[in-house]
């Protein structure tokens, strides 16, 4: 492989510094003159009728500004791709923890006291919480009006509360169960998670003396923000700014307006800003959290354990809305990998999105991928047992080649699955001897790069440092870091002389915003691009200023030198002496599927006590199809990062809702895993020059999670002999699965 300056050397996050002093400013920072504070009354009830709001005692009370109903605000919805979230309720609530009524005052105890006050009258309505009820005959239609609102992909034949459905597939697959030995079938179901990140939804909305609405928010996608505020809103885009703020955290779900309309209506009325800091109990009972699943699968396979045919449907929880989802499709693009990465002639997968009275769903690093994962890998096992084959076996006959078409219909892929399955093996000890009651569970993936538009700008400071600008605002990943080292590469600098600033979205260029992991691939060539032009322009001034032929001058290091004398200039001086920015631009439009993927392998070493169905995972190995690795400590923590996110999702978290209310909002309640909870980790990396980009890269932060929930369950079914095809895998289902197998004898 090529050697290179500086892509593959460890660097620091050029963030790091501010985020751990304290410096970094978050929106929740953003402190304006005569700011009031937002807070909302949000409903008790999963379904009702507002029969009345009296909001007058709220009104009267001191501090109080501005108090809004959802009659205030009637017909405003905003989304992401669908248009059907209301800024607040009007006449009908759909889920417990949706905005009601809310209040601008001095502070933020002066607005909840106030929020206090607001007296509701409910009818309660009969609430359908599950998907299979919302699409029963005779169930509520929660949105009789879904047919007109924007953004609804494709038309519906009637009112129904499923409202999105895709399918995906290739082949006849009546004809390839025809051609089948034997046929099975499975059920699996994955939980409701939040992404929990520890900056909650924030942000401060200002409408300035120009009638231009600015905005402070941790949003990762600023310029869809600003044309999801334009539609929800109807003021002109040349009137909306996005500030860059540092987004404490995202992990998919932060992309939403969330509560910035509330705001500018508030602001609006009382012509002051307005602030508004979610709780973490309004996070985990009304923000965007993974979607719950059930999966059915339906798969045909020869006694030698060729795959034939494939089908699988999901039923997504959408929940009450379905505007937090970013997609043209309105779905989980992630569930077409229902088929795995398995060479099936056969295939059909569809997934179907139905409206409950719950908390609505969004992204989730992965969204789709990892409730697919999970059904299609621990199918995978159960397919194995019924033939009698070792799982490995089984996975390892049918995995798709590099290249070829995969089972979805997505034409095929570059990427190593045989490399990365092999590596995983390696480095796990997957065919070492192990004790009773200790069981090793595998599941593969792989990830396509996203697509999208980003810019850059390179620009030489006469002090002898380098700016970047990206459109890009940074989410948690080390993307500056990654653009920093990839411009640093491309001029000879040091990464350390490199500043980065994001532009505002008034500043800069549209960008599709962080998501899918496409930032290396598509904000990656932009910065690089920026920078080859920025050295074109400065090696032009140098031939103008020194004299030198274009020919025989070149950039190295903090300097300009001719090639064939050896004379060299400082390039910071020649800077100084320019008319003009010695700057250059790019503009990376990547809009067609990437031909290049990633393969990814998860092991998972349990050991399970029999008499209490305790799960303690005891290794974890995550093997991962690279390319080529622009920062080696960024790029391990995503993987690392990923996996306990993974194991999270595999163990111990699920957003839990009884009759429609969640019961664990809080971070005290939501297990997340701890250190405690914790393996070991091994990571088994597959490098090449197979990646996109400049410097053959591929992306990273979403594949890591994927496949730890199958891997985890297969372990258990390995060392106790049951399966759990509901996740989380938790002590509890293990124990009653293995005494009610103790029962059947």
């Amino acid at each position: 492989m090529q050697a290179y300056h500086v892509i593959g050397k460890a660097a620091p996050r050029v963030d790091g510094v501010a985020k751990t002093t304290g410096t970094a400013r978050y929106a929740a920072d953003t402190d304006l003159p005569g700011m009031l504070w937002m807070k909302a009354l949000r409903s008790p009830y999963p379904h009702a009728r507002i029969v009345r709001i009296d909001t007058s005692r709220a009104q009267r009370l001191p501090g109080v500004h501005a108090v809004l109903a959802g009659a205030d605000v009637a017909g405003v919805l905003y989304g992401r791709r669908l248009r059907d979230v209301p800024a607040l309720a009007h006449e009908r609530v759909r889920f417990a923890g949706e905005r009601v009524a809310a209040v601008a005052a001095s502070d933020a105890e002066t607005a909840q006291r106030a929020v206090d006050l607001i007296e509701v009258v409910y009818e309660e309505l009969p609430a359908v919480l599950e998907p299979e009820d919302a699409l029963a005959d005779g169930a509520p239609l929660l949105h009789p009006d879904v047919q007109a609102y924007h953004g609804l992909p494709t038309p519906l034949p009637g009112p129904t509360n499923a409202f999105v459905s895709d399918v995906w597939g290739r082949g006849d697959p009546e004809r390839g169960f025809a051609d089948a030995d034997l046929v099975v079938e499975g059920v699996y179901t994955t939980q409701r998670a939040h992404q929990a990140y520890l900056e909650p939804h924030s942000c401060v909305v200002w409408i300035d003396n120009d009638g231009r609405l600015q905005v402070w928010a941790p949003n990762k996608a600023p310029h869809r923000l600003k044309l999801n505020l334009v539609d929800a809103l109807g003021l002109d885009p040349e009137r909306i700014v996005v500030r860059h703020s540092t987004i404490g955290g995202d992990f998919g779900g932060k992309g939403s307006p969330m509560d910035i309309p509330v705001c500018y209506f508030l602001a609006r009325k009382t012509g002051r800003p307005v602030k508004s800091v979610m709780t973490f109990v309004e996070e985990f009972s009304a923000a965007n959290p993974r979607h719950p699943s059930v999966v059915r699968m339906r798969t045909g396979v020869k006694r030698d354990g060729t795959l034939t045919a494939h089908e699988a449907q999901f039923l997504f929880n959408s929940g009450a809305y379905g505007g937090f989802k970013p997609v043209p499709g309105v779905n989980l693009p992630g569930a077409s990998h229902a088929a795995g990465p398995y060479r099936i002639p056969h295939t059909r997968i569809e997934a179907v999105h139905a409206y409950t009275n719950t908390i609505p769903g969004g992204f989730f690093r992965g969204p789709g991928a990892v409730q697919a994962n999970f059904a299609i890998e621990s199918h995978m096992d159960v397919i194995a047992q019924r033939l009698g084959l070792d799982p490995l076996e089984l996975r390892q006959k049918n995995l798709v080649r590099s290249g070829e078409e995969l089972a979805s219909g997505m034409p095929g892929l570059m990427m190593r699955p045989e490399e990365t399955v092999d590596a995983a093996i390696r480095a796990s000890g997957y065919h070492d001897p192990r004790p009773p009651y200790v069981g090793r569970g595998i599941s593969l993936s792989y990830k396509d790069q996203g697509e999208g538009v980003s810019s850059a700008a390179v620009t030489f400071r006469p002090d002898g440092t380098v700016l970047l600008h990206t459109s890009v605002f940074e989410q948690g990943t080390g993307s500056y870091t990654a653009l920093v080292q990839i411009v640093g590469e491309a001029l000879g600098v040091a990464p350390e002389r490199i500043e980065v600033q994001a532009w505002d979205s008034d500043d800069g260029p549209f960008d599709t915003g962080v998501g899918a992991s496409r930032v290396t691939r598509v904000a990656g060539p932009a910065a690089y691009e920026a920078a080859i032009s920025a050295r074109a322009a400065l090696l032009q001034l140098a031939t103008r200023l020194l004299g030198w032929p274009a020919d025989r001058i070149a950039l190295s290091g903090d300097a300009v030198r001719r090639t064939d004398t050896g004379e060299s200039a400082s390039w910071a001086a020649l800077v100084a002496q320019a008319d003009t920015p010695v700057t250059g631009s790019a503009t990376n439009n990547e809009h067609e599927p990437s031909p290049v993927a990633s393969a990814m392998a998860q092991v998972a070493e349990v050991r399970v006590d029999p008499e209490t169905g305790r799960v303690e995972l005891l290794k974890l190995t995550s093997a991962h199809d690279v390319g080529v690795i622009i920062n080696p400590i960024g790029h391990q923590g995503q993987i690392n990062g990923g996996v306990v996110q993974g194991i999270g999702h595999a163990l111990t978290e699920e957003l839990m809702l009884q009759d429609g209310r969640v019961v664990n909002p809080s971070l005290a309640d939501y297990k997340l895993p701890s250190i405690a909870d914790l393996p070991e980790l091994r990571t088994a990396l597959v490098e090449s020059e197979e990646g996109v980009g400049p410097y053959r890269t591929k992306g990273i932060g979403e594949y890591a999670i994927e496949g730890i929930s199958a891997a985890v369950a297969n372990a258990v079914a390995d060392a106790v002999g049951v399966r759990i095809a509901d996740a989380p895998v938790t002590a509890e289902k293990v124990y009653r699965a293995l005494r009610e197998r103790d029962r059947q004898g």
